[in-house]
């Protein structure tokens, strides 16, 4: 799949992610908002937003891989941080920017601080979007 990023020079400056995301008509992978759940089902990193952050990119990654995607399939992510998380959104950006899954960050992306997310002690989600082959 060709994804193609990229930057008016008319917008702002980015650090990373870029404004422009355009892939070819085919095949789309919408995931479920990844959540800081291990496989049992139980919160991983209560109260630590970086060890959940580290959940919600295996999480991902995984949910990825079962429909043969990689991170640099990815055309669109909306990040949510709750506001009562131990670090700033920038902090989460750039854990999410040292991962493995860096790559979908470079595409078009939202960072959003919320008051609430859907389990209890959840500090983060991660909604994405991904093109596939056809």
């Amino acid at each position: 799949m060709t994804v193609t990023r990229l930057n008016p020079g008319t917008l702002h400056q980015t650090p990373g992610y870029h404004h422009v995301t355009v892939a070819a008509a085919g095949r789309t992978a919408y995931l479920a908002g990844q959540c800081p759940l291990n496989a049992a089902g139980d919160l991983v990193g209560g109260g630590d937003v970086f060890a959940q952050v580290d959940q919600v990119v295996r999480n991902t990654l995984d949910a990825l891989a079962s429909v043969d995607a990689r991170a640099g399939d990815v055309v669109k992510t909306v990040i949510y941080v709750t506001d009562d998380a131990d670090r700033s959104l920038g902090d989460v950006w750039r854990r999410l920017l040292d991962s493995d899954l860096a790559p979908a960050f470079t595409t078009a992306s939202t960072l959003l601080g919320v008051s609430r997310l859907g389990f209890p002690g959840q500090l983060v989600e991660l909604d994405v979007i991904a093109a596939l082959d056809s």
